[in-house]
């Protein structure tokens, strides 16, 4: 079946091991652009941290969209949301809670790329995920905010050694609540019930009456696995986790040696 959307997940597949994106992906997007097929970039970063690529992509106007926060938000370019799932105030508080009594660090982002904290001995990791989204950084407990502020995500942030013991704890003391991924060694997200790629996928292909069949995305990590059941071809980079490998159709070749133009070539332009 033709190929209408292309999903990208960014960090370790869009982007190479320097992060950067590769002139072959470039091209092979410009390619498909030029056919008319929709290029969606499908993140857990907000709006701010995926706009360069864009950007640099050339990927522009009010008929294009992006899945952020791990599909919290399906929104245009230009910043129209379509749809949008969050973590109500008491949801987030409890999570920071937890935090706090386990002595997990953490960052919450809201709907406009902000990054809050109240640890004071701030994680590396939070700052680093401020800088490459673009995003302010506000030392801010639960209670010093209004009482009806909302979150995107809560993220539990350390070395794999602080996140491993407690991942699948977690997961068990939220599973009504939240729907809970290990986005990588560093980060233990947990954001609305209903939230995934898969779901932000979904809302956005219905919008545009495009079927699953008709999508193919690429990925390398857990929090991908979502939209590899979703959509017709599922493309893991060779970097890629093994988990994330197993849920795949296909695998391409890595992040530094042209795997999405490889891919692209292949399932894409050569039908």
């Amino acid at each position: 079946m033709t190929i209408k959307m292309i999903a990208f997940d960014i960090d370790d597949t869009l982007l190479n091991s320097k992060g950067k994106i590769l002139d072959s992906t470039k091209e092979a997007v410009k390619k498909a652009l030029d056919q008319g097929i929709k290029i969606v970039l499908c993140t857990g970063r907000p709006l701010a941290g995926v706009t360069p690529y864009l950007q640099e992509l050339g990927v522009s106007g009010d008929d294009q969209f992006v899945v952020t926060n791990n599909g919290a938000i399906i929104e245009s370019i230009s910043g129209n949301i379509i749809a949008k799932r969050v973590l109500d105030n008491a949801s987030y508080r409890k999570l920071v809670q937890y935090g706090h009594d386990n002595g997990l660090k953490y960052y919450a982002l809201d709907d406009e790329s902000n990054v809050y904290t109240d640890d004071r001995d701030i994680s590396r990791i939070a700052v680093v995920q401020a800088w490459e989204n673009k995003a302010g950084i506000y030392f801010r407990s639960p209670d010093e905010l209004p009482n009806d502020f909302e979150v995107t995500k809560v993220a539990y942030v350390g070395e794999k050694s602080d996140l491993d013991p407690y991942e699948d704890a977690v997961k068990e003391e939220f599973k009504d609540m939240c729907y809970i991924v290990r986005a990588g060694e560093w980060f233990l997200e947990m954001m609305h019930k209903n939230v995934s790629k898969a779901q932000g996928l979904q809302d956005l292909s219905e919008k545009l009456d495009i079927s699953p069949d008709e999508i193919m995305a690429f990925g390398d990590e857990q929090n991908d696995i979502p939209m590899f059941k979703f959509v017709g071809n599922a493309v893991c980079m060779d970097n890629g986790s093994d988990k994330a490998k197993s849920y795949a159709d296909n695998i391409t070749d890595t992040n530094d040696n042209d795997g999405i133009a490889k891919a692209m070539g292949k399932f894409v332009f050569d039908k």
